[in-house]
């Protein structure tokens, strides 16, 4: 199922989202991550936290192959993107000296921004199958991953930047709010009753 993506302005991307308990039915838990990648791949995304979709439980997808395909360069190693589902992660670490990209969201439709994230990761997390793992990432991936977990925690990329940069773009946040923004996938605005 394609669930319309939650837009700027819902409570529910400001909460810090809750652990997925362990008594969690397998075929519920299997059902709500093919429903996130069918979504974030519906909305050409390349991550979708499960806040995204109006649920507060610490789950993410990603698919970074589009953009580590977009970011390779010539002088450097090439990086593999992965496909991988992260259920209950903890940020272990965040190393190396932080680097700018311009980031968008889904849930911020119009808006990007030039964010600074750390290029070097450790996180602990659950597999699809609930295996516990820890491991490291870098570059885009990453990049990829803060951003989705950022989500987890309540946090939007637009709370990353400047304080002058927030005010560029107040008006257009402000209007997203209010139910005022166009996307090529379904948005559910603030207030909205949604499945």
């Amino acid at each position: 199922m394609i669930y319309p993506i939650v837009a700027y302005g819902d409570p529910v991307l400001k909460a810090r989202a809750k652990d997925i308990p362990t008594d969690l039915p397998a075929a519920e838990l299997q059902k709500l991550i093919a429903d996130m990648y069918e979504t974030m791949y519906y909305a050409h995304g390349v991550g979708l936290a499960a806040p995204q979709i109006g649920k507060s439980v610490r789950l993410f997808v990603i698919d970074s192959a589009p953009m580590v395909e977009d970011d390779e360069d010539d002088n450097e190693p090439a990086e593999t993107g992965i496909k991988r589902v992260f259920i209950n992660p903890v940020m272990v670490s965040e190393t190396g000296e932080e680097w700018a990209f311009e980031e968008g969201c889904l849930s911020i439709p119009g808006v990007r921004e030039r964010v600074m994230r750390c290029p070097d990761i450790v996180l602990r997390y659950e597999d699809e199958n609930r295996q516990v793992h820890e491991e490291a990432f870098s570059g885009m991936t990453a990049r990829v991953i803060q951003h989705e977990y950022d989500h987890l925690e309540g946090v939007l990329f637009t709370d990353k930047i400047s304080g002058f940069k927030k005010q560029l773009i107040k008006g257009k946040l402000t209007r997203i709010a209010k139910g005022e923004a166009k996307a090529d996938y379904r948005l559910r605005f603030a207030g909205q009753r949604g499945r």
